[in-house]
């Protein structure tokens, strides 16, 4: 039987050879987290558990919602002794584990992990080869009653309000990867230019021993439908990561954009010589994210934002897709509606779902599972978790903007400060690392940062004259903001691009019970067609406004309790799709201009 989620979960930096580890583990879990002390990392575990879906999942054949603060994982495995493995040095990675990981072969521990939505790395070197069997063993601590990062994860026993079934321990790929024990081609930084039609690449590579590196160069060929673009090379024997310009002839570009999302391939090589020390298969897209005035505009023009938001859960795998297609389907779902990209809500997504992205021109705003962390204690893991996303998705054109926090609620006074320093901290660490797409200091309620790229607000009213009425001041640099006025939450508006960021939510559920707990946002309608007018008129106000940049609608489906989606949980039809759609086709005002 094949194991399950099988496809390359890294698809913008691919080796030819790698080996899925997801299938059967041994599972284990461990209620008082005293499994170190009773020898769970040197026996076998109890019980079975199918990798990468999280226990609570019923994909992972489990099925157990109550909390577990840690749990333990084992496995044998076999490295193979192929050609591609012979004489290479041993990769073991993990593309998500919830929440603070431990990872141990035959004993020895070879890496640890904190943050529940980003992926890591173990370097086997000198501890496992080619062709050898070795025991795998992981221990992931997940106590979702602590303060710590986690989204719309459930701190509670049950599912609540905008909370839901919690994820814990491995959710997602678990593989192995051969690289040159000489050196390696670390994840690349791909950069476009539109103005100068060329990418810039900057290359780190993981060897800093300048013997290691003696006469190597690094290369990149560019590559479309009709062959090679472009190649360029420099010397990688002495800079931490070279950098170099892929530059486009005139008669071979071509831009990415949602209405014609064009990828170039990109083979990266690490040559000795013209003997392949490292390869990687990549692609890019060529793109410009700008603002102009209160437009913001790909490739020059303006394109209203459409946005659904989208918040990444599924009834049997909770965080985890059940499938690769799944993950396709819920972009081609949305854009069947009519919407243009997504919003990806407190939760950082497979990076599998940004390739389709990528693939399908879907604008994606990046956001990172903060939600709650402000009503706490502003922590340096949160910034930490979040500069390892962007690195991740740094070079997929989809993402067309970021924003690292979502409804901190606190009024800007004197004595709150460590809200303050987390949400500047957070957005300059932005900044420094992607100073090519704008950023969103806060998604509603709290605008901490007054020269924050973008403006937004949340805005739930299902009245349509009331709805326009909050959006009036707009024209006149008074936007619509959360919060009472005499204790102000955000800062003043600067004439920043603006857009309403949640809308809509309306309940309608026609299977739900009186005495069900399902929700949605304002009076519930009386029947469907009285959501989708409601749904009309609420987006022909805001694409009408000349001052909008977009809108993003709740939500995409149904999650759990939530019974606001445009599709159900289980993604089933709820609403007549050619009707959304020819909602959203008109062109927006600010796309006129």
């Amino acid at each position: 039987m094949p194991s399950p989620r099988n496809e390359h979960p890294r698809p913008q930096f691919v080796r030819n050879a790698w080996l899925s580890l997801n299938g059967e583990w041994q599972f284990e879990m461990d209620p008082g987290d005293s499994g170190h002390e009773r020898g769970l990392l040197d026996r076998e575990l109890a019980g079975r558990i199918v990798v990468p879906f999280c226990p609570e999942s019923t994909l992972s054949g489990i099925g157990h919602v109550d909390y577990m603060p840690a749990v333990w994982y084992r496995r044998h495995v076999t490295v193979p002794s192929d050609m591609a493995w012979t004489g290479k040095s041993i990769r073991l990675h993990f593309q998500a584990v919830d929440y603070d990981a431990t990872v141990w072969v035959n004993g020895r521990e070879v890496g640890r992990h904190r943050g529940g939505f980003t992926p890591f790395m173990c370097d086997l070197t000198n501890v496992v080869g080619p062709g050898e069997t070795f025991t795998l063993v992981v221990r992931a601590r997940d106590d979702h009653r602590l303060s710590k990062p986690k989204g719309k994860q459930s701190h509670l026993f049950h599912n609540a309000g905008c909370h839901y079934t919690r994820t814990t321990g491995i959710w997602q790929t678990v593989w192995l990867e051969p690289v040159s024990p000489r050196a390696c081609l670390e994840r690349s930084r791909v950069t476009p230019d539109v103005g100068q039609s060329r990418f810039t690449i900057v290359q780190p590579i993981s060897s800093t021993q300048t013997g290691k590196r003696k006469g190597l160069t690094f290369r990149a060929v560019l590559r479309d439908a009709a062959g090679e673009v472009a190649r360029a090379e420099v010397s990688a024997e002495a800079d931490f990561a070279p950098t170099l310009t892929l530059a486009i002839p005139r008669d071979r570009v071509k831009h990415w954009s949602p209405l014609s999302p064009h990828l170039y391939a990109l083979d990266l090589l690490l040559l000795d010589g013209e003997t392949v020390v490292d390869r990687v298969e990549s692609y890019a897209g060529l793109r410009s994210v700008t603002i102009d005035g209160q437009a913001v505009k790909i490739n020059g023009q303006a394109v209203f934002q459409r946005l659904v938001l989208d918040q990444g859960f599924y009834p049997d795998g909770i965080l985890t897709a059940p499938s690769d297609d799944a993950l396709r389907q819920d972009i081609e779902l949305s854009m069947q509606a009519g919407f243009n990209g997504a919003r990806l809500h407190q939760k950082v997504f497979e990076e599998r779902f940004l390739y389709h992205a990528d693939q399908l021109g879907y604008l994606v705003w990046g956001e990172f599972g903060d939600w709650g962390i402000d009503r706490n204690d502003g922590k340096a893991t949160v910034v930490a978790q979040w500069l390892e996303a962007i690195e991740r998705d740094y070079s997929h054109p989809c993402i067309v903007g970021w924003c690292p926090l979502n409804e901190t609620n606190h009024p800007i006074e004197p004595h709150i400060t460590d809200l303050d320093d987390l949400t500047l901290a957070l957005f300059l660490a932005t900044k420094a690392l992607d100073p090519t797409r704008p950023v969103l200091d806060a998604s509603g309620y709290a605008h901490r940062i007054a020269r924050t790229d973008v403006y937004d607000s949340h805005d739930y009213e299902q009245d349509p004259a009331k709805f326009a009425q909050n959006h009036v001041g707009l024209a006149a640099g008074k936007p619509h903001f959360n919060g009472p006025a005499d204790r102000p939450w955000s800062l003043p508006y600067a004439g920043q691009p603006f857009m309403v960021s949640e809308f809509g939510g309306a309940w309608w559920d026609p299977h739900a019970k009186p005495d069900d707990a399902s929700w949605g946002y304002g009076a519930r309608p009386r029947s469907a067609e009285e959501c989708i007018v409601r749904f009309e008129r609420l987006a022909a106000i805001l694409l009408s406004n000349p001052h909008m940049f977009g809108y993003c609608y709740t939500q995409l489906t149904d999650v759990f309790q939530e019974r606001n989606g445009i599709f159900g949980f289980d993604r089933a039809v709820k609403f007549d799709l050619a009707r959304l759609r020819r909602a959203q086709q008109a062109p927006a005002a600010i796309e006129r201009r």
